[in-house]
């Protein structure tokens, strides 16, 4: 599927209005590989965003949370993005995660990205300095103004302390080149508010795997996942059986995700999600402080998780293998 067919091919009829996707359905929240000195692989990162988009990613989102952008510099974030655009060309969306607790660094950082070509940027709420709804707007404004590129909008009160509310989104939503939000309050009414007082061209994104279905539900565009790095193509799956109406083979492929939706947030994001892609291996290394790898316990749970999920570890050398791993189960046919 190519971007170009998600402009013209793919919509959703709600509300009885047509809603063109510009981003795609399923989005990876890309980790940022290392090496054993815990530099940035940028060699692997080209690896894993090309496995990535082979397994369900309509896109990837390079260098967010899960990719630790708290532990970047500049250079290094700008040079992943550079290197994924380059990776996966037009075979899928690339977007740059730019935001921070600093207007003018977010903007900087937005216009390097620009520059490189990327598809768009994320931009998070602003973290520890807490701003009121006001001085978030005028942050994503002056932020947004600064490129041409679409911004989505990042919400996530657990990790920033504050709450983007809907009527601020709103507000946002006036602004030409904003265009999406990733909403991870994990609350459907939130998404409900949102849903009432926003365009419907207007694009959320589930920033919570387990939320994937029921925001769905609520006319949402899809998801950006970090499960996806180990479950792509099921999460595809999940997503159109819902959107051709199989409801029932939707929900049981939810269950049957539940399990890695959960746990792979055994611990801080994006330590599990990295064992795991290194027990498919794919080699992606550790974390930086101050995040520690998965200890002992937690990558034996991982490991159980993946194996329960039908996934074969280790030893993955080729494109075609890298592929075949990833597959989804097969729905029984009472289920289609």
């Amino acid at each position: 599927m190519s971007p170009s067919d998600w402009d013209v091919e793919h919509k959703l009829n709600f509300g009885g209005v047509e809603k063109v996707k510009k981003f795609g359905r399923v989005l990876t929240a890309m980790v940022t590989p290392f090496n054993d000195q815990l530099d940035v692989d940028y060699e692997q990162a080209g690896v894993l965003a090309r496995y990535l988009v082979d397994n369900g990613s309509d896109g990837l989102v390079v260098v967010g949370t899960t990719g630790e952008s708290p532990t970047l510099s500049f250079e290094e974030k700008v040079n992943m993005y550079r290197t994924v655009k380059a990776a996966v060309g037009d075979r899928a969306t690339v977007i740059a995660g730019t935001g921070s607790n600093d207007t003018v660094g977010s903007f900087r950082l937005s216009q390097a990205a620009e520059k490189v070509g990327v598809d768009g940027v994320m931009l998070v709420v602003p973290y520890y300095n807490k701003p009121s709804q006001e001085g978030l707007f005028q942050h994503f404004e002056a932020v947004a103004r600064s490129v041409s590129v679409p911004v989505m909008l990042y919400n996530v009160p657990g990790r920033t302390a504050a709450n983007l509310q809907p009527q601020t989104v709103a507000r946002l939503a006036q602004i030409e080149n904003i265009v999406a939000l990733k909403e991870a309050a994990g609350s459907t009414d939130q998404v409900t508010e949102l849903k009432r007082c926003l365009p419907v061209e207007f694009m959320i994104y589930s920033g919570d795997d387990s939320m994937t279905l029921p925001l769905l539900s609520l006319g949402c565009e899809g998801i950006v996942s970090v499960v996806a790095h180990v479950a792509g193509q099921e999460i595809q799956a999940m997503a159109s059986a819902f959107l051709a109406g199989r409801i029932h083979e939707a929900a049981m492929l939810h269950c049957n995700l539940y399990p890695l939706f959960k746990g792979m947030f055994m611990t801080s994001n994006p330590v599990p999600v990295k064992a795991a892609v290194n027990m498919l291996g794919i080699k992606v290394g550790s974390v930086r402080l101050p995040l520690v790898e998965a200890n002992k316990t937690e990558k034996a749970a991982i490991e159980k998780l993946l194996l329960g999920a039908g996934k074969r570890l280790g030893g993955i050398k080729h494109a075609d293998e890298l592929k075949a791993a990833n597959q989804p189960e097969k729905v029984p046919a009472t289920l289609v």
